[in-house]
């Protein structure tokens, strides 16, 4: 059980210490929440902050339940569990592909979305339950080029975890509970991640990391 996201965040960053050093590397968190745990990871590292972005295609009955995600760059992945075939994820898709514009759009503004190629990168996010977004920031990352990908959560479902793990260079999990049903239940505070605080949490970690960390 974690207090909060930071606190989350900051035992996470205890396990990825001794991984390094993280030359070069940069920290992505998935918005909004895994922004939050993301944060406190670049600060105990001293690493970069950014964002990439990815959202749920949710089933048109049932809001909740995640048919498939889309990546920042558009491709759609569909859950091959879900009942749905890709044809009818792509159908569903277009609110997703509008959530992921108006993500970049309101979080980063007119920031420079940090170098990808050639950097290890490490993706962070508050939780897996499904993996499904998860995946589709880790496939966009590898078209960008990232040298090495490790994905870094607090908690996450077994089956999640099984199916990521083939995907990146290295998984960091800090608990695999049984009788996982939703991330929520593994924080003692799991409120809505606002804007508002997404954006306060990169400014920070630019005017700490300076000017020598923006693409040139």
């Amino acid at each position: 059980m974690f207090a909060d996201r930071t606190e989350a965040g900051r035992r996470l960053a205890e396990q990825l210490v001794p991984l390094g050093p993280w030359l070069d590397a940069v920290v992505l968190g998935i918005p909004r929440g895994g922004v939050v745990v993301a944060a406190e990871v670049a600060r105990v590292l001293g690493l970069p902050l950014d964002i990439v972005a990815s959202a749920k295609v949710s089933a048109p009955t049932s809001p909740e339940f995640a048919i498939g995600a889309v990546s920042a760059d558009g491709e759609v992945y569909p859950n091959r569990s879900s009942g749905f075939s890709a044809e009818e994820v792509n159908a569903y898709a277009g609110p997703a592909h509008t959530k992921v514009a108006h993500t970049l759009t309101a979080l980063r503004g007119d920031r420079a979305p940090l170098r990808i190629e050639g950097r290890g990168v490490l993706l962070v996010d508050d939780g897996l339950a499904t993996g499904l977004t998860a995946l589709a920031a880790v496939e966009y990352l590898r078209r960008c080029g990232a040298s090495l990908l490790v994905l870094a959560v607090p908690v996450a479902a077994r089956q999640a975890v099984e199916q990521l793990e083939p995907h990146v260079d290295r998984l960091v999990v800090l608990e695999v509970p049984p009788g996982f049903s939703a991330v929520g239940q593994f924080y003692e505070r799991f409120g809505q991640t606002e804007d508002t605080e997404v954006i306060a949490l990169l400014a920070a970690a630019d005017e700490r990391m300076g000017d020598r960390w923006r693409p040139g």
